[in-house]
């Protein structure tokens, strides 16, 4: 092996390429815990149509992480999960760093309950309180904000529904 610059040049770029390759390794496992697709869902009320940018929680996997270890959602955006075929839903906060309000929906794209402005980083259990095959995370103070109310309906291919 030689000695001098040569060889502690060489040394430099090799952690360099260890570090990028990390990153990558690191992005790629990242981009994976997050739900692969982003689809539209509406939800209509009395007050009107309200359009929401979800991203779609569907294997075990994106289901069990959700919106856990995040700082932030944006207004407008969301998280739905899907627990076809309907049933007895339970929820936690369990490393969620942000208040959301959870909106259970039936089979039938009605609004079973939503839970308001749920406690971050809490093991509480939040129960659906009857049949959902879905459920919409939110930021907190969403449904207040747009009026949306248990009985309302939600447009979206999950429900059948558009």
């Amino acid at each position: 092996m030689k000695s001098g610059p040569a060889a502690a040049w060489r040394f430099p770029k090799l952690r360099i390429w260890m570090l990028l390759a990390l990153a990558g390794a690191v992005a790629t496992f990242a981009g994976s815990v997050y739900a692969a697709s982003i689809q539209p869902l509406e939800i209509v009320t009395k007050t009107g149509v309200h359009v929401f940018s979800v991203e779609m929680a569907t294997t075990e996997e994106e289901k069990t992480t959700g919106l856990m270890y995040r700082k932030e959602l944006p207004e407008g955006k969301g998280m739905l999960f899907d627990f076809s075929p309907e049933q007895e839903v339970s929820m936690w906060m369990k490393n969620t760093y942000i208040p959301l309000d959870m909106i259970f929906i039936r089979a039938d794209g009605r609004i079973l309950r939503i839970a308001e402005n749920t406690e971050p980083l809490s093991t509480k259990i939040i129960p659906s309180r009857g049949l959902a095959k879905g459920v919409l995370e939110v930021i907190a103070g969403t449904a207040q904000k747009y009026g949306i109310e248990a009985g309302d309906r939600v447009a979206h291919p999950l429900f059948n529904t558009k």
